[in-house]
């Protein structure tokens, strides 16, 4: 039980675990309140890796965040580690309406909790679900961060999230099991491929319990309050971004294996603005 003790307390879960929907709120939300979403090791050419081990190590023990693979593969193993029946699915981004149907580089989950499923991510950035939603299509739900709503087209399904212009779609899924193969080769792609968009921007994003979250495109940052317009600040240099990261979104950076020096960020910063 060492890891999901570790996970709990990375976490900050402190109540009675069941696998019931009350914990499975519970834990999606802490989740998405304690461990970033960041791409920091792809742009410091580091190998992203999915055992166990690695996960435990980068996610947990040093503190870190990750990318879609990485956190939803931590969250689901603490899931089936709780006794959840948890389905892996992949998905097509199509957040920027993309003019062909893209391939599947998103890791998600469905949860399965006697006559009702959830559909469970942690790892979608700025726009991932805070809390699970039921899988019940045609159906606005909402969540402390944001309505959301499935559509169904024969098996194909579309999580859509509403903002200020309407409805806007986050990625396309179907009901087929994705195997442990499946996320390694679709991480090798998003992670190497010279023309992904985790290779050419820094991308943050923290909840807030309260409503509330931070996001990062580089320098630009968010910070939206419940009820309250967005504020985007444009950061002025590295070396702001880097306290950012560390004192507002939490980020370890001192880990002998997953730290991140401060002339590593200037470094990385200043290949993406002269791209």
């Amino acid at each position: 039980m060492a890891f999901i003790d570790d996970y709990f307390a990375r976490i900050g879960f402190c109540g009675a675990p069941r696998a019931d929907y009350a914990t499975l709120k519970q834990l999606h939300l802490l989740h998405t309140c304690h461990i970033p979403f960041e791409n920091l090791d792809v742009l410091l050419e580091r190998p992203i890796l999915l055992d166990d081990a690695h996960l435990s190590d980068k996610l947990i023990t040093a503190r870190r965040g990750g990318y879609c693979y990485e956190q939803n593969g931590v969250f689901t193993w603490a899931l089936r580690e709780l006794g959840f029946a948890v389905q892996d699915l992949g998905a097509r981004v199509v957040i920027a309406n993309p003019p062909e149907m893209p391939p599947r580089t998103h890791r998600l989950s469905l949860i399965t909790l006697d006559d009702k499923q959830w559909l469970a991510d942690v790892g979608f950035g700025g726009q991932t679900l805070s809390t699970p939603i039921e899988f019940v299509p045609d159906t606005v739900q909402n969540t402390p961060h944001g309505s959301y709503r499935l559509l169904q087209s024969d098996d194909d399904y579309c999580l859509e999230t509403r903002n200020d212009e309407g409805w806007q779609a986050l990625y396309r899924f179907d009901l087929a099991h994705q195997y442990p193969a499946d996320y390694l080769m679709a991480n090798h792609f998003v992670s190497r491929w010279p023309d992904s968009h985790f290779r050419h921007h820094l991308l943050l994003a923290l909840m807030r319990p309260d409503g509330g979250k931070i996001t990062v495109l580089n320098r630009r940052v968010t910070r939206r309050m419940p009820g309250l317009p967005a504020v985007t600040e444009a950061l002025p240099n590295a070396d702001a971004l880097y306290d950012c990261l560390v004192e507002e979104c939490g980020l370890n950076v001192s880990h002998p294996v997953h730290g991140i020096r401060r002339d590593a960020l200037r470094a990385v910063m200043a290949r993406l603005e002269s791209a």
